[in-house]
C-alpha cells in the first residue's frame, strides 16, 4: 500500500523546516504541500472550499470558521505568534496620536476579520478604554470566512487605495499593518510597542497567537500529524513563542477566545476543549 496522501498547506517558519524538508520520517503519510508562498492568500480556500486535509490558520479565523459551522478542529500546534503592539501606525506629520484619542478616527485594516486587527482592536478596548463603536473601520478585502458580516461602521476603501498611501494622504488617522511601512512620517501609535506587549502578556499570562494548524473533523490521523509537526518543532529547538500541546496553549487560547467573543464577533465563548473536536 502506498502513503497515506495529505494535502496540506503549511508556511516556511523554523519549526515546520525539517517536517517540509523530509527530515521528519512521516510514512505511513506524505504530506502534499500547496505551492503558496504566502499562506494567508489561501485561507479563504481553507474555510469556505474545505481543500486542505491539513491546514496553517489564523486563530481568529479559525474561531470564526468554527462558530459558522465550518467542519475543522484545531491541532495545538503554534505556528507563528507576536504581541501586535508594533502594528498599529499613523502619520507623524499630521501631529501626535495616542491609542486614547482614536475614539471617532478612521482606522484602516486589510479586513476587519483578521487575527492582527481583532488584537489590537481588542487591545484598544480592554487596556486603553477606546470606544470601538465610535471609529470608522476601513477595510480592503472581504473576510475568510464567507458568512461573517463586518459591523455597521465598517466601510470599504475605494478600489485602488492602500493603507499607506491613505495615511499619507490624510485619508486615515491610522492604520493597523502586517508590517510597519518603511517611511519616516510613520510611527507606531504606542510609544513603546514592546514594552506594552510585555506589559499586556504578563497580565495576562499569555501570548498572543498568530496561527496554528487546523485539519478537517473527518481526518483519521490527527495525532500522528501533531506528532510529526512535534517532532520537527523539536528540530528547531522548541522556540518558546511557539508552545505546542493543550495546556500550554490553554491560556493564549482562552484569552483569543475572550477577545473575539468581547468584540461580538462570535455568539458564544467556545471551552477549550471544543477546538480540538
Amino acid at each position: 500500500m502506498g502513503a497515506r496522501r495529505l494535502k496540506t498547506l503549511l508556511g516556511d517558519y523554523p519549526v515546520t523546516q525539517a517536517l517540509k524538508a523530509g527530515r521528519i520520517p512521516a510514512d505511513p503519510l506524505a504530506f502534499d504541500y500547496a505551492d503558496v508562498k504566502v499562506p494567508h492568500t489561501a485561507f479563504k480556500r481553507v474555510v469556505r472550499d474545505l481543500e486542505f486535509d491539513v491546514a496553517e490558520l489564523a486563530i481568529m479565523t479559525f474561531l470564526l470558521a468554527r462558530a459558522h459551522g465550518k467542519p475543522l478542529k484545531l491541532l495545538p500546534a503554534v505556528l507563528t505568534a507576536r504581541f501586535q503592539h508594533p502594528f498599529i501606525v499613523y502619520n507623524a506629520e499630521r501631529g501626535p496620536l495616542s491609542p486614547r484619542e482614536l475614539n471617532g478616527k478612521r482606522v484602516g485594516q486589510r479586513s476587519y476579520s483578521v487575527t492582527t486587527a481583532t488584537w489590537i482592536r481588542g487591545i484598544l478596548a480592554d487596556d486603553y478604554g477606546v470606544d470601538l463603536s465610535s471609529i470608522r473601520w476601513v477595510t480592503f478585502e472581504e473576510p475568510h470566512v464567507a458568512e461573517f458580516r463586518d459591523p455597521p461602521n465598517a466601510e470599504r476603501a475605494p478600489a485602488g487605495k492602500d493603507i499607506t498611501a491613505m495615511l499619507l494622504d490624510g485619508e486615515l488617522d491610522a492604520g493597523i499593518v502586517g508590517e510597519p511601512p518603511k517611511d519616516q512620517r510613520i510611527r507606531t501609535l504606542f510609544q513603546d510597542p514592546a514594552a506594552a506587549g510585555k506589559a499586556w502578556g504578563e497580565k495576562r499570562g499569555a501570548i498572543q497567537i498568530n496561527h496554528m494548524v487546523a485539519v478537517r473533523q473527518d481526518l483519521d490521523c490527527p495525532d500522528e500529524v501533531f506528532r510529526l509537526l512535534g517532532e520537527s518543532r523539536k528540530a528547531a529547538g522548541c522556540p518558546p513563542m511557539n508552545p505546542f500541546g493543550v495546556e500550554e496553549n490553554r491560556r493564549n487560547l482562552e484569552a483569543a477566545i475572550d477577545c473575539i467573543y468581547r468584540q461580538r464577533m462570535i455568539p458564544h465563548r467556545f471551552s477549550v476543549e471544543e477546538l480540538f473536536r
